[in-house]
């Protein structure tokens, strides 16, 4: 074995919401972790982000859902699209750096839900759609899931 191996094979990367690994930077200043999504540490090398935060989100902020325009509106009426579009531009270099091979991203977040999100009314309701993250990955051609699709039992790494 030659200087700098560990003699372990390599494990995949995932990108992972950080919330869903503990880290409270949800809009509420918390997190919300769960054991399905950090079990996944052992098969694959989890990379955390939050594209809030990295878009230049403070913890906490204002709730905010997707319009049905697309742009990302806080419940007191400020636009704050940029933000995630920047953050979302992170959360795909970071993916394109670290190769990974899916991402788990926190469900029905303007940013990170993959198959629903609020409907822009800020009365809890539904509609089908991804969040700009998601949306970015999937552009990107990154495979994207939440945590209820891996409690589901569906493997992040399924394209």
């Amino acid at each position: 074995m030659s200087a700098g191996q560990s003699g372990a094979a390599e494990r995949p990367a995932l990108l992972v919401s950080s919330c869903l690994l503990g880290v409270a930077c949800n809009h509420r200043g918390t997190a919300s972790p769960r054991a399905v999504v950090e079990a996944l540490a052992d098969r694959f090398e989890l990379v955390g982000v939050c594209p809030e935060v990295e878009g230049g989100l403070s913890v906490p902020r204002p709730p905010a859902e997707r319009q049905p325009d697309g742009r990302v509106v806080t419940v007191d009426g400020a636009d704050v699209s940029d933000a995630y579009a920047r953050g979302a531009a992170v959360a795909v270099g970071l993916a394109r750096r670290h190769e990974v091979v899916g991402a788990v991203l926190k469900a029905r977040s303007p940013s990170c839900g993959s198959h629903e999100v609020y409907d822009g009314t800020f009365r809890r309701t539904l509609t089908a759609g991804a969040g700009t993250t998601a949306e970015a990955l999937r552009a990107a051609g990154i495979g994207v899931c939440s945590e209820e699709d891996v409690a589901d039992g569906h493997d992040p790494s399924d394209r």
